[in-house]
């Protein structure tokens, strides 16, 4: 009989008090599909890395194809055959997709790089699995899904036969994604066996043969793709059934925020943005990373002033001092949780406070209130249910909170700003606010967003999940290159036509979205 692709045999890894894997055993068979899914925190990423190599694990045993894999060593794990393309791309932007390939291939005693012999290896790959790329192009001038081709041609190169892929769509077009899909189906019929990592159950049910669900570090369900559902592994994922968002109906209002002809020299910037956003509204703008987004997002929270055109929020000109708009009802969800919208080293509770520290309700003298700020930090995790505070409560360092616990806080902070002024905010850019949360923490987040824009705030959303854009947006519209396209309500929009906007097949000149 032949052995199976990958055997993990009672895996166990202990963090001090955290266990993050709990006596995991799976067996992934050659020529297949195997979905690992999982909450944040449950023991997804630390099982990677032991089969990897970057963790030792503190129990139990591996082997690939038959054959055992010694523990703790990454360069062991490539040399039977295990490659792995993160999610967020290791390649070297200023060389070519060759040079990018051959990287770490050949020894450097080496007199002399084969560079011939490794671009033939290279086109015959390609080819082999319909993958094919330019071997002389410039990482640089690559689309993101050319981008993936080739992180999983250096796996294929390697001789990899296993290939871990960790949310491998999460920022490719519709149209890239099922260019991915039909090179997983060539890999899959010659033989390779594929880890597949993502949030997207739609895509997990139509590429997998089998998944495995993990929760609290357990392996709590294991079953074949064919006979599951979404609502089921849903539920197994965060241990209940996850109710779908719940908008009341309302009619858009007044006008929010107002561009007309933005513009930002920032690469990528803005070229003439027109915008128009009401309250009661959530208008989504969809787009591939590195379009103007982020240029759109920073304008938006104060960061950054335009060098060319008009923006009003609220009827006023606002200062580019995040403190003015702050003080304007804007609300601010960052894309980088991490990096922006928390300060992992302070307390919860004082993280609570980052925006709101100067207020009369919380400071006088320039003393803070610290009985308050704890009360108020308490009815935000209450509310907002922020959990993982088992040990210290309001006093746990931030950092060690999980992704989504991290994203309620910021939401929690945002939607509530100063207590004692009884203001909701009357505008909120949610920017990348699911961005690598489980399907239990992105329909929370999704339903303050609804809730507070039932309230009367207008919501821009922006967002490369055109899953969670469908889900909670009133009207869409597309960036590419700077330039915004016009928004239109999302009957209007299907999964093709939004992704041909994305990649600038339909997006015109002058677009706009009012």
């Amino acid at each position: 009989m032949t052995a199976p692709a990958l055997q993990l045999r009672g895996i166990s890894k202990r963090f001090g008090a955290l266990l993050a894997n709990d006596g995991i055993s799976l067996t992934l068979e050659q020529g297949q599909v195997l979905a690992l899914l999982g909450e944040n925190g449950a023991g997804k990423s630390t099982l990677v890395s032991i089969l990897f190599g970057h963790y030792l694990a503190d129990a139990g045993e591996i082997t690939v194809f038959g054959r055992p894999l010694p523990p703790g060593q990454p360069k062991m794990a490539l040399a039977a055959g295990i490659g792995m393309v993160h999610q967020h791309f290791t390649l070297a932007e200023r060389l070519t997709v060759l040079d990018n390939v051959m990287l770490g291939l050949e020894p450097l005693w080496q007199p002399f790089a084969r560079r011939a012999a490794q671009r033939q290896r290279l086109l015959d790959t390609a080819m082999r699995f319909g993958l094919q790329v330019d071997p002389d192009a410039l990482i640089a001038d690559l689309s993101v899904g050319e981008r993936q081709r080739v992180e999983i041609l250096k796996a294929l190169v390697r001789g990899a036969r296993i290939l871990i892929l960790d949310e491998p769509t999460a920022v490719l077009t519709p149209q890239e994604s099922q260019s991915l899909f039909a090179s997983l189906k060539a890999l899959v019929a010659e033989g390779m066996a594929v880890i597949f990592i993502s949030h997207k159950l739609d895509e997990v049910l139509a590429v997998s043969d089998r998944i495995a669900v993990l929760r609290g570090g357990k392996l709590i369900a294991e079953l074949d793709a064919a006979g599951a559902s979404k609502a089921d592994l849903a539920e197994a994922m965060v241990g209940r059934a996850v109710p779908s968002p719940k908008r009341a109906a309302t009619q858009p209002g007044d006008i929010v925020c107002c561009l007309r002809g933005a513009t930002l020299a920032a690469k990528p910037g803005l070229r003439g943005v027109d915008l128009e956003l009401r309250a009661g509204e959530v208008l989504a703008v969809a787009g591939v990373a590195g379009n103007g987004q982020h240029a759109l997002a920073d304008l938006l929270h104060g960061l950054l002033g335009l060098e060319g055109g008009e923006l009003r929020v609220l009827g006023e000109d606002l200062a580019p001092r995040p403190g003015a708009w702050l003080a304007a009802g804007v609300a601010r969800i960052p894309e980088d949780r991490h990096a922006v919208g928390v300060v992992g080293d302070l307390l919860l509770w004082e993280n609570t406070l980052l925006e709101q520290y100067r207020a009369p309700t919380f400071s006088r003298w320039g003393l803070l209130k610290r009985k308050r700020a704890r009360a108020h930090a308490q009815d935000i995790v209450q509310r907002f249910d922020v959990r993982g505070l088992e040990d210290r409560g309001l006093d746990t360092l931030t950092r060690s909170l999980s992704g989504g616990n991290m994203q309620k806080l910021i939401l929690g902070r945002a939607l509530t700003g100063d207590p004692k002024a009884g203001s909701l905010p009357r505008l909120i850019v949610a920017n990348q606010p699911t961005w690598g949360l489980d399907v239990g923490a992105v329909a929370y987040v999704h339903q303050q967003l609804l809730d507070a824009c039932a309230a009367g705030a207008a919501v821009l959303l922006i967002s490369e999940d055109l899953d969670e854009i469908f889900a909670i947006a009133d009207r869409i519209a597309v960036m590419h290159e700077g330039r915004l396209g016009a928004a239109k309500p999302r009957a209007d929009w299907t999964l093709g036509s939004i992704g041909l906007e994305m990649t600038g097949s339909q997006v015109g000149e002058a677009g706009h979205a009012a």
